[in-house]
């Protein structure tokens, strides 16, 4: 059966990616999306609920995937891995969401935007915690102030959204392993035995395959 929301969402991604927020109207989208004003706002109460849903949608998985984490691994290891793919995935998974948010976040109303907020904080304050955690019990270099390891891995996996594309040389899956292997050589302590523990974590053979 066809979903109408997320028709509607489709829809809408696609105009405000051409005309921004303002430059599209209710009219507009469900001419396009071919459903009713009554079947636009069944689903929404207004086109600002419609944009904090789509922002609401990518950071809402990612806060998830990172809950799940820290409820199914013990190792903060195994955690911080979890976290950077569920990370990096979502530049895949809901890159037009994305795209809209960086263009058109100014525009949320600020009671949205208090919930977005809140969720990224949230997101942000446990990657924080488990970067903590691998450092008291010794898995990760104690000597990395929390903060400035935790703002960096952030910064580094947003940055993303400026030059990844889907049909690019490497896949997203590709990159995941590429920066789940730069954050946690960052990361372990140095030396054989945890360059080797890192490598049997990882299992990305096309990294080692020619040495």
């Amino acid at each position: 059966m066809r979903d109408l929301k997320e028709d509607i969402i489709q829809t809408s991604l696609e105009l405000f990616d051409r005309y921004g927020f303002h430059g599209v109207s209710v009219n507009q989208i469900v001419e396009l999306s071919r459903t009713s004003k009554g079947g636009f706002y069944h689903h929404f109460s207004s086109k600002d609920e419609l944009l904090f849903v789509i922002h609401d949608t990518f950071i809402t998985y990612v806060l998830k995937e990172a809950q799940s984490a820290n409820v199914i691994h013990s190792s903060p290891v195994k955690k911080i891995q979890a976290i950077i793919h569920a990370f990096v995935q979502v530049f895949d998974l809901y890159k037009p969401h994305i795209s809209v948010f960086y263009q058109e976040s100014n525009y949320l109303k600020p009671e949205y935007e208090r919930q977005i907020k809140q969720k990224r904080d949230e997101f942000k304050k446990m990657v924080f915690q488990v970067i903590e955690e691998g450092q008291e019990s010794g898995h990760f270099r104690k000597e990395l102030p929390v903060s400035i390891t935790g703002m960096a891995i952030l910064g580094m996996v947003n940055w993303i959204y400026k030059w990844y594309k889907r049909d690019g040389p490497h896949s997203i899956h590709e990159i995941s392993d590429v920066f789940t292997d730069l954050i946690l050589h960052f990361l372990l302590p140095g030396g054989k035995e945890e360059t080797d523990y890192l490598n049997q974590l990882l299992h990305v053979p096309f990294f080692y395959e020619n040495k």
